[in-house]
């Protein structure tokens, strides 16, 4: 069977896409690739300076904006200030069991990169999207565990790695219920998942987890673990595919259709994490879902 890489990308001339976290790391061999396939790629980043650096060298179309997903200013900022048509959002900007910390708006730092700050930004976008929206999450997804009467970690005693394994299932949450949102009200436009595996970039590299990345056997290159979000923000996946690599356990190899963990795709949960949600993001500034609930 062959293996898909960046070869079979397809022409991307005349094609849109943002990229949050694009500066480095996955999100960076993601905009590179695309932009060499044709697509204009908006890099929405933190140190803007250092993403434009980054891509000055690089063939194709690049725009670099600012956008903190952590800051929900930020957020309703860069999404005010977009016009015209969004061929694909990438909510791909995320951190990996950090430290306890509040935001600016008093929440957590973790859930809110990984999880709050990207739904936020999707629904202030949504209108805007004429193809897709990819979520880039984790197999650690399997291990999260959702409380919704503590989704922010206010009350529970914190624990980094947790955090990050719930804020991934939140993620796989949130996917199964957009994409339920845009087939109720006729929408062509898909919520597609991805898994990178274990890739060896900074992102756990102040992690006790990080010590997966010097056993090469067990994790992904860089490049290789970008084909993941590659292939479901180009290929024609069904709504809600979860894409990750075809080797045991999604650890490593090429990015096939896969399944989410059990807990991903309970339905129930998943509408009661999104009314949660906006709950929480709307005690700090209302927003105007793009998708709201059908009838």
């Amino acid at each position: 069977m062959t293996k898909w890489t960046t070869e079979n990308l397809p022409e991307l001339a005349g094609r849109t896409v943002v990229i949050t976290g694009a500066g480095r790391g996955l999100g960076l061999i993601t905009a590179r690739e695309l932009a060499r396939a044709g697509a204009r790629v908006v890099l929405g980043v933190r140190d803007v300076g250092k993403a434009r650096t980054a891509v000055a060298e690089l063939p194709g179309a690049f725009e670099v904006r600012p956008l903190d997903v952590a800051d929900l200013a930020s957020v309703r900022a860069f999404a005010d200030s977009w016009s015209g048509d969004l061929d694909v959002l990438i909510n791909n900007a995320g951190v990996m069991d950090i430290p306890a910390e509040r935001t600016g708006d008093g929440l957590d730092r973790q859930t809110t990169t990984n999880y709050t700050g990207p739904f936020l930004l999707t629904n202030l976008l949504l209108d805007h999207v004429t193809d897709r929206v990819v979520h880039v999450t984790s197999q650690l997804h399997t291990q999260g565990k959702i409380d919704l009467a503590d989704l922010d970690w206010r009350t529970r005693r914190y624990r980094g790695m947790a955090a990050y394994q719930a804020s991934k299932l939140a993620v796989v949450l949130f996917s199964l219920e957009l994409q339920r949102r845009l087939t109720a009200r006729g929408s062509r436009v898909r919520s597609v998942l991805a898994s990178p595996g274990i890739a060896r970039t900074g992102l756990a590299a102040h992690s006790r987890s990080n010590v997966v990345n010097r056993f090469k056997f067990l994790t992904n290159a860089p490049e290789q673990g970008a084909l993941s979000v590659l292939y479901a923000a180009t290929e024609d996946v069904p709504g809600n595919a979860y894409v990750g690599p075809d080797g045991p356990g999604g650890l490593r190899g090429y990015p096939a259709i896969r399944r989410q963990g059990k807990a991903g795709l309970d339905e129930a949960l998943a509408g009661r994490l999104w009314d949660r949600t906006a709950d929480l993001v709307g005690a700090v500034g209302q927003p105007e879902f793009g998708c709201p609930q059908p009838g």
